[in-house]
């Protein structure tokens, strides 16, 4: 049987109690009805996110680890359970927020007593399993994507009240100034994708492979609010030959008009945010726009969205810094112009690319109930890349694929352009 080292087992103990710390920190200061009501299908109620990140743990590590183990309560294996079809039955998605029981203080002790269980386990003399370790970094990960959507979500649900209700409140943006658009070139060559192997990563972005890329520039920084409001002005939320098909479609349903959460109050552009509704800022990233408004903007500017891989070409090798959790922001800054080939690469907002999320060549699934963990969904969604304001930062790197529906527009998601050469 492979075991990790002591160092390997006191690391993962060291993360776990860290990331458990963060994601209770996040619902710090909220009602208890701030955690359980949900806006929409695709968001969940805070309390299920500290549940569900629970039950991860609770199912897919003490369940194998413990011999005989005994759950905590087994109603909670349904109830929590997320889209994990190899371990049973799901409580419905649509119809998390009506779980009113157990309540939030309930859910915070039953983390409690699963977090007891976790540290002996890590804490233990022997020689922990590397099957077991393995998925307890997945579990360590899979909780930093919900401490963002814990954010996303409740950011989603406040914005249905007219009372504009403040999550956190935020200190003064700086008073950045991103400059002119630039662009960074780059020559047609063999490049290599995907993770290289160092530290960890989700199965999907593996296995580490060539690409042929045409040569291609990418702008040094991502569309601002001001450069979005331009193309408001010039009526392109009005002109079908911008859309792509199914994007004009769900526009004349919608009615859209401008991004996710900006409004029109006394003839000025306000944008709700975590910390209440403030003016939009004309050199803030544009941000909670869709894959269908971001190709647009980018047909409407005479470009177009990168690629995936011309996205991780441009950003190997960026530190992994900027705009991420740690700063509690929680809204995109502007970017300060220091005249480098590339600005807010991470953090801020994620950037869609033209790429539809598809297996790598020679991709397989992790064996196990892991193996639904992202293979399964690979189909009809896009690839977005480099991370938000509510991403964490050590959660983060140059490979990393996140994927949504192209209407999607709750996440913090915005748009670099790209163009060919």
């Amino acid at each position: 049987m492979a075991t990790v080292s002591n160092d390997q087992q006191i690391d993962l103990l060291d993360r776990y109690r860290q990331v458990r710390s963060v994601t209770e920190s996040l619902c710090e200061g909220l009602q208890p009805e701030d955690t359980v009501a949900q806006s929409m299908t695709d968001a969940s109620p805070a309390k299920w996110h500290l549940a569900h990140t629970n039950w991860f743990f609770e199912t897919l590590v003490l369940e194998k680890a413990i011999n005989n183990y005994t759950p905590v309560n087994p109603g909670y294996r349904v109830m929590f359970n997320s889209y994990y079809n190899s371990i049973g039955e799901q409580y419905l998605r649509r119809h998390r927020g009506l779980i009113t029981r157990p309540g939030l203080q309930e859910v915070l002790e039953y983390r409690s007593q699963i977090d007891m269980q976790m540290i002996e386990l890590l804490s233990a003399e022997s020689a922990l399993d590397a099957s077991i370790a393995a998925i307890i970094e997945v579990g360590i990960q899979h909780e930093q994507q919900h401490q963002e959507l814990i954010l996303t979500d409740l950011k989603h649900l406040f914005s249905h009240n007219p009372l504009y209700p403040v999550y956190r409140q935020s200190a003064d943006a700086p008073a950045n100034h991103p400059g002119s658009m630039r662009w960074q070139e780059f020559e047609t060559q063999l490049y290599s994708v995907g993770h290289t192997g160092r530290g960890f990563a989700f199965d999907n972005e593996s296995p580490r492979h060539q690409v042929q890329l045409n040569a291609f520039a990418i702008a040094s920084r991502p569309v601002t609010n001001g450069e979005y409001f331009e193309f408001m002005q010039d009526q392109a939320y009005q002109r079908a030959e911008l859309w792509l098909s199914d994007a004009w479609a769900l526009l004349q349903q919608e009615q859209w008009q401008a991004p996710l959460y900006w409004q029109q109050i006394a003839g000025r552009w306000q944008q709700f945010t975590l910390a209440g509704l403030h003016p939009v800022r004309e050199e803030e990233p544009v941000s909670h726009i869709s894959y269908y408004e971001a190709d647009a903007y980018a047909h409407w500017a005479g470009a177009r969205l990168p690629t995936e891989f011309e996205w991780e070409v441009a950003a190997a090798g960026q530190p992994v810094q900027g705009n991420l959790l740690e700063q509690q922001e929680f809204h995109p800054r502007a970017g300060e112009d220091n005249e480098s080939d590339l600005l807010q690469i991470y953090g801020d907002v994620w950037e869609w690319t033209q790429s539809a999320y598809a297996p790598y060549p020679g991709y397989r699934p992790p064996a196990g109930e892991l193996a639904e963990y992202n293979g399964k969904f690979m189909c009809n969604q896009m690839v977005l890349r480099g991370g938000s304001c509510v991403t964490p930062q050590s959660h983060i790197r140059s490979s990393y694929r996140n994927f949504f529906y192209p209407q999607a527009r709750w996440q913090f998601s915005g748009l670099r352009l790209a163009r060919d050469i």
